[in-house]
């Protein structure tokens, strides 16, 4: 095993990782299962490794704390705020190795850096449980409940296979009632500081392993349901059919239209059509709609459109549109102090590698969701970005360079460090 702290460790715990999958073909680790369970028993152990004490909290995420003096002190403690490095551990299905993971193996990193630097706050890393949503379909509920945001609307959400959130709890040992003893206080935080894959191609196009983000964009999505007649294929005219799914694969190309003119993203990712015959002319067709924008007006400005389009589709052929929305999140930007230390982190960093492409920093904003925006209610934020080849995630494609790791090991505790020089020189 490589010494932890160095770049070959982080790169060899995040392939661990990867064996504490639902899937024997891919990997797929998902909110209170028996491969979440035990993916915080193993990053426990690298935590108390780094001399961190540990802890799983009332939403089944993973805390790692030290004190101010480098002792380990159990996560939460009332006293000393804490800077709070980290990501999250689950994965969408057939995921790659490093979304959330690498982010929370490098914290680890960090601290077991900084084991015996003095700081004037105390450092916590976390491993969030449940970012992507994949199971019950509400993203960030780990980030959610450490931030004070849960809603007990979400317990009666259920998976594929009809387990409440509730009832997924209880299985896991935890206790529902007691959800709310995970969130964290604003005032016993400084901070918190993520590093994650940027999940795009702007690093790689401009040759730069790193980048700080500006802002985290603001995400809607909708589940659009177009309801038409079900006929037979041979016996009904075009001037008589009311087919749902040519509405909506016109109302798919519009979208596309629509958000190609703006500077937001638009994606259908799924399309449900029944009765989905070979001879039957679709009665109905189910889309998803996922909408991303730098700000949150941008966005809901190209949801007025799509959704004015779709409408007069809907007119023009026949068919009825019934549009629901099932999640929305603010754009977030990233405080200016946070910033500044990840962007110095950054250039300390590189400057040591001598490449004319090292002398810049790149601050750019994530259409990507990410745990921040949750913790934005709490504290200020803060991301560093690395890139991965060919800007691939969320696939087993997923690739990040060695040297880029170490890169970013010494950015993040760098940034660390300049985090702590400025509390200092504030006392």
């Amino acid at each position: 095993m490589s010494p932890i702290g160095s770049a070959e460790w982080v790169m060899e715990r995040c392939d661990d990782l990867t064996r504490h999958s639902s899937r024997p073909d891919a990997l797929e680790r998902v909110y209170l299962s028996p491969e979440h369970s035990a993916a915080n028993m193993a990053v426990r152990a690298w935590m108390l490794d780094a001399g961190l004490d540990t802890e799983t909290d009332a939403a089944g995420n993973l805390w790692g704390r030290r004190a101010a003096d480098g002792t380990r002190q159990r996560p939460g403690t009332a006293g000393e705020p804490a800077l709070v490095l980290g990501s999250h551990l689950d994965t969408v299905p057939d995921a790659g190795r490093y979304d959330g993971m690498l982010g929370v193996v490098l914290a680890i990193a960090v601290a077991h850096r900084l084991r015996d630097v003095p700081l004037p706050f105390a450092l916590e890393v976390v491993g969030f449980s449940d970012e992507e949503g994949t199971r019950f379909g509400k993203a960030l509920l780990g980030s959610c409940a450490a931030s004070g945001q849960w809603d007990p609307a979400w317990w009666d959400q259920t998976d594929a296979d009809g387990v409440t959130l509730r009832e997924a709890f209880l299985q896991f040992g935890l206790a529902p009632d007691r959800v709310g003893d995970a969130a964290r206080r604003p005032e016993d935080l400084v901070g918190y500081l993520e590093a994650h894959i940027e999940q795009g191609p702007v690093l790689e196009s401009a040759n730069l392993p790193l980048g700080y983000v500006t802002s985290i964009a603001g995400a809607r999505r909708f589940v659009l349901t177009i309801t038409g007649e079900a006929r037979h294929a041979g016996g009904t005219p075009f001037s008589r059919r009311r087919d749902a799914l040519v509405a909506a694969a016109h109302l798919v190309t519009r979208i596309e239209e629509l958000a190609r003119a703006t500077d937001c993203l638009a994606t259908v990712g799924d399309i449900r059509v029944e009765p989905g015959a070979v001879n039957v002319i679709p009665g109905l067709a189910e889309l998803t709609l996922d909408l991303r924008g730098r700000t949150d007006n941008g966005r809901d400005a190209l949801w007025e459109q799509i959704s004015a389009v779709g409408h007069d589709i809907a007119q023009e052929r026949g068919v009825k549109l019934e549009v629901v929305e099932t999640h929305r999140a603010p754009s977030t930007a990233c405080a200016g102090r946070m910033q500044a230390a990840v962007a110095t982190g950054i250039a300390e960093a590189t400057r040591s590698t001598g490449s004319t492409a090292s002398a810049e920093v790149l601050g750019l904003w994530s259409p990507a969701g990410h745990d921040g925006m949750a913790m934005d209610a709490v504290t200020d934020v803060g991301m560093l970005f690395l890139r991965c080849r060919d800007g691939i995630s969320h696939h087993p494609d997923e690739h990040v360079e060695a040297e880029d790791v170490a890169i970013a090991l010494d950015a993040f505790t760098e940034a660390v460090l300049v985090l702590a020089r400025e509390q200092e020189e504030a006392r």
